[in-house]
């Protein structure tokens, strides 16, 4: 067909031939488009997957596995084991130094754990790597207004036993 349209440009058609020649490549265009449609879109989604391991992989394989155990670490959160959190979410961050997700994760993690004051130490991390993660800001301000209401707590406490000064 493409043989066609060339031979018909060198050939100086009438207006008649272009009309032609152009109706046939669009029907040509239109059956393409109609059958990339028609494709199914799981292969599509699987090349993205494979596109983005690729991208965490293609720094070392730390990263790659990084991306795996903090992808595990958040996994059994949501699931609600703390400690199986911390310790994926541990590994990835020695790992994976630099990145701000999953020190803002093993926050929750440690604050799930009640461990508030790694919770507080990761969340810092958190946002000393990305000052735009919203997310671990707002962790941050959640933990220290905790551990701010406990002092306060505290020194009531404190103040309101018999024999305090």
């Amino acid at each position: 067909m493409f043989e066609f349209i060339r031979h018909t440009r060198n050939t100086r058609p009438s207006d008649r031939q272009w009309r032609s020649c152009e109706i046939t490549v669009a029907a040509a265009r239109t059956a393409e488009y109609k059958e990339h449609v028609r494709r199914p879109l799981l292969p599509s989604a699987l090349w993205t997957v494979a596109g983005m391991l690729l991208a965490f992989a293609l720094p070392g394989c730390a990263t790659f596995e990084g991306a795996r155990l903090y992808e595990r670490g958040t996994q059994a959160l949501d699931r609600g084991d703390a400690a199986a959190a911390i310790v994926d979410l541990e590994q990835a961050a020695r790992l994976v130094p630099q990145s701000s997700e999953i020190q803002n994760h093993l926050g929750l993690a440690h604050e799930a754990a009640g461990q508030d004051d790694a919770a507080l130490l990761a969340f810092r991390r958190a946002v000393a790597l990305d000052c735009s993660n919203e997310a671990a800001q707002q962790n941050l301000a959640a933990a220290e207004a905790r551990r701010a209401r406990l002092a306060a707590r505290s020194t009531e406490r404190a103040g309101s036993r018999p024999g305090a000064p």
